[in-house]
């Protein structure tokens, strides 16, 4: 005899939020929002150069640093090989660790977006957002 309750009379439980409520986005889901924000805020500054460049989300960089970097890396740019475009991937861990210490992620994102766009392009960070200069 199962009457669609359980084994307690009180009915099947449901979500604490329904998705379409803030709660239910997983943190790495609001860190790559947070990264094409910051993408489509310099797809405009940098015009037709936007075209030949990816951005990418990981979570952690792999465990080879790269020679110049003395510690952990926040992102790293990849040149373009063949057909497929230059590449900035963004790594999640390492920035929100770098963000609960300076407090904002929204900025320390669009600092570590921007670097990585300027050294990309050869250009100064001032070039890109006046404000980070």
């Amino acid at each position: 005899m199962s009457t669609g309750r359980d084994r307690r009379g009180r009915g099947r439980r449901g979500p604490l939020a329904w998705p379409a409520v803030p709660t239910m986005v997983s943190r790495a889901v609001a860190f790559d929002e947070l990264v094409l924000d910051c993408a489509q805020r310099y797809e405009g500054v940098l015009g037709a150069r936007w075209a030949d460049v990816e951005l990418a989300v990981a979570d952690v960089p792999p465990t080879d640093p790269a020679p110049w970097e003395d510690g952990p890396a926040l992102a790293r740019i990849f040149p373009a090989e063949g057909a497929h475009p230059h590449r900035v991937v963004v790594y999640r861990r390492p920035v929100e660790t770098l963000a609960a210490r300076e407090g904002d992620l929204a900025s320390v994102v669009e600092l570590v977006v921007a670097r990585q766009l300027a050294e990309l392009l050869g250009v100064d960070v001032e070039d890109i957002d006046p404000e980070l200069g």
